[in-house]
């Protein structure tokens, strides 16, 4: 154990007198480890943070719920049947009703139809604002949350009466000198009581927010506009303890009874979730992880080259010395290992240089964007791993003729 502390040591020092005797040399020689572990490792943390927001705004918005919509969300290829899908009838809030008396592994419902209209307080108008037509029980099934006033009660959202929630952007561009709540805007050509404003959120990592819209009830919306045929969606949220599999298979069943759909007949309406989002972006990143790989692939493998560079110089002019460390008892294998640490050392170190770049760009990006950018523990290990790994493949060769010298050539050497 002793032997190997003091081989460690001192292939250690062998690495930093290399460092100081051949300064230019050395560092162009680890550049490209360091480009490599910089090219592969910020790659990878920009898309671990970008997968870490693009999860997060997913399951913000509920993994235990299911859409029920006419649209499956994956679109695309050529024999995408979308004729088919077009003549499918929208979710309706009967069938929401119905499904909500009959399912049994479902704790929440709510109705969503979604319009674009011209919102004007006064002299200020907001066009093309989103409307969210919304029945009483969204508030349970997604995140709603409100920073100024409160939400339907249960009579307001049953009779229709005339209230509204609005965003916090939207408030602030009707309202931008005055306190929002209990204030008459006119929307769909008729005056609505604002009774609350939503808390800012900014937009999320698909462009969406809640800020310039607005949520007015189903029952009000559906005596003023014909919301059969708008986009509508019915959302579910299971219980604690069921899976999406059976919350979608009970679905299933209810839908296909309340549409009275034949044993036989497939399935009109489409049920969609978080996962199918999830597992498109898993394919997004293997791809980019590749891409990764073959970008840093490049500057690894020039790096390589001058990792075995510098040991082959080392081992030249330390011939002489290897003779005399073996002709005084030194195995083959200390001479190995010596030189194969040494080579990792530098390897390390090249790849240590690129992980504080990746850190420093980590804090810049950070603090003078939105957007978190984080050097995560796993990137670290992985960066180091690889750099020790290219060492050691790359000293290989050098430390192997090291350790096969002949011990009386090796002090006749005169390098």
């Amino acid at each position: 154990m002793v032997v190997i502390v003091r081989l460690i040591i001192e292939s250690f020092r062998f690495a930093i007198s290399a460092l100081i005797v051949n300064k230019v040399r050395t560092m162009l020689s680890l550049l490209g480890i360091t480009i490599g572990i910089f090219s592969i490792i910020s790659v990878f943390s920009v898309f671990d943070s970008l997968e870490g927001e693009i999860r997060g705004e997913i399951n913000s918005l509920g993994d235990n719920v299911v859409f029920i919509q006419k649209w499956p969300w994956m679109m695309g290829g050529d024999d995408y049947p979308w004729w088919k899908y077009w003549q499918r009838p929208e979710a309706s809030l009967r069938e929401m009703n119905e499904l909500e008396k009959r399912m049994t592994s479902a704790e929440g419902f709510a109705f969503m139809v979604q319009v674009s209209r011209d919102v004007s307080y006064f002299n200020t108008t907001v066009q093309e604002t989103q409307i969210s037509i919304i029945s009483h029980d969204y508030s349970r099934v997604m995140s709603l949350d409100i920073a100024e006033g409160r939400y339907f009660t249960q009579l307001e959202s049953q009779s229709g009466r005339n209230v509204i929630l609005i965003g916090a952007e939207l408030a602030e561009a009707l309202f931008p000198n005055a306190d929002p709540i209990n204030k008459s805007i006119k929307v769909f050509g008729l005056r609505m009581t604002v009774i609350g404003v939503m808390k800012k959120e900014g937009e999320n990592i698909f462009g969406n927010s809640n800020d310039k819209s607005a949520f007015v009830p189903v029952n009000f919306a559906r005596n003023v506009i014909d919301i059969r045929e708008r986009g509508s969606s019915i959302m579910v949220r299971g219980k604690k303890g069921v899976t999406n599999d059976q919350l979608k298979d009970e679905i299933v069943g209810n839908l296909r009874s309340i549409r009275k759909l034949k044993p036989t007949a497939e399935e009109n309406f489409a049920i969609n979730e978080m996962d199918i989002i999830n597992k498109g972006f898993d394919k997004f990143f293997s791809v980019v992880a590749i891409v990764g790989w073959i970008i840093g692939g490049f500057s690894l493998l020039v790096g390589g080259f001058g990792i075995a560079n510098i040991m082959f110089v080392s081992v030249k002019e330390r011939t002489n010395q290897i003779g005399i460390q073996k002709s005084l008892g030194a195995k083959n294998y200390f001479i190995l290992l010596q030189f194969l640490i040494e080579a990792i050392f530098l390897s390390v170190m090249g790849g240590i240089v690129g992980l504080l770049i990746v850190f420093g760009l980590s804090l810049l990006i950070s603090a003078t964007t939105s957007f978190p950018l984080v050097l995560s523990l796993g990137n670290i290990i992985l960066g180091v791993s690889v750099s020790a790994f290219i060492g050691l493949f790359s000293g290989f060769i050098p430390a192997w003729t090291a350790s096969r010298l002949d011990p009386v050539e090796a002090m006749r050497s005169n390098f």
